[in-house]
């Protein structure tokens, strides 16, 4: 959970972040979406610049997962990550403040009939996903056309986390805590999708060792045991921002079968396989990054 706040919201620490905040809102309300775009990429390479430490993690998990790249291809790869970096984080007002008229005109969907299915057998649906730089913005897209509810991560910064907790409680159905299994499984009964993103770096109990673009990753096999516990069908999620600048393509993929099966390991490997089939489509915004192979006791931590 996230820690308790030392200082009031609006304590001075914060203006900061409240600074930013303002800026998204109205970025959301004023600009329109390509020079969005266009500003979007101007943040992403100041993020480049200005962050040694992400731009290093980044250009690490790219080596690992691209061997077959070479340097000039992995380098360019790597300032268009930060450039779908940067875009992400203006969207995220688009997500929280952008009317439903505005969002429909950007966004194609593929798959709808997917989801319809799987909800008329009544378990719920766990909506599998990944860590995009567009995550925010596609899932208020998906809530256009499906009600659903979102696990997340509490974020450290208070003003953060009060915003990102407000606003998507204002838009989805309920946003579930990732460590509040009990409360997954309580919204699934409720025959609801539920966005669940098992593709950061994790350790404990509930972690088996799985190769992630042919390198072991920690990796949660909490998606195995969910999915036994409610009956809900998995189903693949995936949004993309479109290469000529008019928007997103959300693409809903059939159930997957013959899932959970009796091994773990097994289903985790296939998740993770997965996940990659879904950076195919757009590498570049996939989160780079995060650091995907540490928290591993045997292997060395490449970063």
């Amino acid at each position: 959970m996230a820690k308790k706040r030392k200082y009031p919201l609006y304590s001075p620490r914060n203006w900061l972040a409240w600074t930013g905040l303002g800026l998204l809102w109205l970025l959301s309300r004023l600009t329109p979406y390509r020079l969005t775009l266009v500003l979007g990429r101007l943040l992403g390479k100041l993020i480049y610049h200005a962050s040694p430490k992400r731009r290093h993690i980044a250009s690490v998990n790219l080596g690992i997962c691209f061997p077959q790249l070479n340097d000039g291809e992995r380098n360019r790869l790597l300032h268009d990550h930060f450039h779908s970096l940067g875009i992400g984080i203006l969207m995220i007002g688009y997500a929280w403040w952008a009317n439903d008229r505005k969002l429909r005109s950007l966004v194609d969907i593929e798959g709808i009939e997917h989801l319809q299915k799987s909800l008329a057998r009544g378990k719920g649906i766990i909506l599998l996903s990944a860590h995009f730089t567009d995550l925010e913005i596609t899932g208020r897209l998906l809530s256009l056309f499906q009600p659903i509810a979102v696990m997340y991560r509490p974020h450290e910064n208070p003003v953060i986390e009060w915003a990102f907790s407000r606003n998507r409680r204002m838009r989805f159905e309920a946003a579930i805590p990732r460590n509040d299994i009990r409360q997954v499984v309580r919204t699934l009964k409720q025959n609801l999708p539920v966005w669940y993103a098992p593709d950061q770096s994790f350790k404990g109990r509930s972690s088996t060792l799985a190769p992630f673009f042919g390198e072991p990753a920690g990796t949660n096999t909490a998606t195995s045991r969910l999915a036994k516990i409610s009956g809900a069908d998995v189903i693949l999620f995936s949004g993309y921002r479109k290469q000529d600048g008019s928007g997103y393509r959300l693409i809903i993929d059939p159930p997957l079968r013959e899932f959970p099966s009796d091994d773990a390991q097994q289903d985790a490997t296939r998740i993770n396989g997965l996940i990659e089939q879904a950076i195919a489509h757009a590498p570049e915004q996939y989160l780079w990054i995060h650091r995907r192979f540490k928290k591993r006791k045997v292997i060395p931590d490449p970063y």
